[in-house]
């Protein structure tokens, strides 16, 4: 197991920085050196580095930010606990890695965390990338409505999220429909695993209206509109894309998942239509 990186790479961003956020940054970057992304120091572009270091806020935004919304409402429910456990699962998180999450959750729960300042950071390192920055407030989303319900405290720790990331008021109100709606709609259908490979939908009025939902349309809309948007958020979504832009490489499969709903939605929809 390679660990000098992300040895050397914690103590150098703590050394510079004097703080956690320097210090994990490290840890990712030399993360990424033990998993042999950053090998060559001479050959290595700046763009390249700009990449690794976009995912490094990235990834400790998310659980830092994840810790913040937790604690939103004075305390952190056990659906909480729970929902941050299970996305570091889904990421298959283990280690040094694992530890790095759950030190940037740690950090964002304790009394005067600077959501503020860790949000501007966030966004000046993401720059115009729209899809990314969506990405991580669709996750938010999901944080604050793990345990079913949404309260006062949560929504107003999303609409600042939403404003200091360029999102209007009513951009974010779709999304909490979207992202709630899929919430449901994933939970209603079963992925198969025998021959047959595919996404396994049950039937129902509901189920279909929360297909809509997932693709930003409603029952009414025309078919047309419906394929166009199918194909913008498949677009907005699509792992590769998002990594590129710089969504970390462990959320991989958080995406593929989101790009799964997103299918199976519009094909429940089509043959409803």
């Amino acid at each position: 197991m390679h660990i000098w990186g992300k040895v050397l790479g914690f103590l150098f961003g703590l050394m510079l920085s004097k703080n956690l956020f320097g210090a994990l940054l490290g840890c990712y970057v030399g993360h990424m050196f033990d998993k042999g992304r950053r090998i060559d120091f001479d050959g290595l572009s700046p763009n390249k580095a700009d990449d690794i270091t976009r995912q490094a806020v990235f990834f400790y935004s998310t659980f830092s930010v994840m810790g913040y919304i937790a604690k939103a409402n004075g305390q952190v429910s056990k659906h909480e606990i729970a929902f941050a456990t299970a996305y570091m699962d889904k990421m298959g998180l283990t280690g040094s890695m694992r530890q790095q999450a759950q030190d940037a959750f740690r950090e964002g729960k304790t009394t005067g965390f600077a959501i503020d300042e860790r949000l501007r950071k966030f966004k000046r390192s993401c720059g115009h990338r729209h899809d990314l920055l969506s990405m991580f407030i669709e996750i938010q989303i999901q944080v604050a409505f793990s345990d079913g319900e949404l309260d006062t405290a949560e929504r107003a720790v999303l609409h600042n999220i939403a404003e200091q990331l360029g999102f209007s008021t009513r951009e974010l109100d779709k999304l909490l429909e979207m992202i709630i709606a899929g919430t449901a709609f994933h939970q209603g259908g079963s992925y198969q695993s025998n021959s047959q490979q595919g996404y396994r939908q049950s039937g129902g009025p509901q189920q279909l209206n929360n297909a809509y939902k997932v693709l930003g349309m409603d029952g009414k809309s025309e078919f047309k509109d419906i394929k166009k948007a199918y194909k913008k958020l498949m677009s907005q979504h699509h792992p590769d894309k998002l990594i590129a832009k710089g969504l970390p490489p462990e959320m991989m499969e958080v995406a593929k998942q989101k790009t799964q709903d997103i299918q199976a939605a519009y094909d429940l929809i089509s043959k409803n239509k």
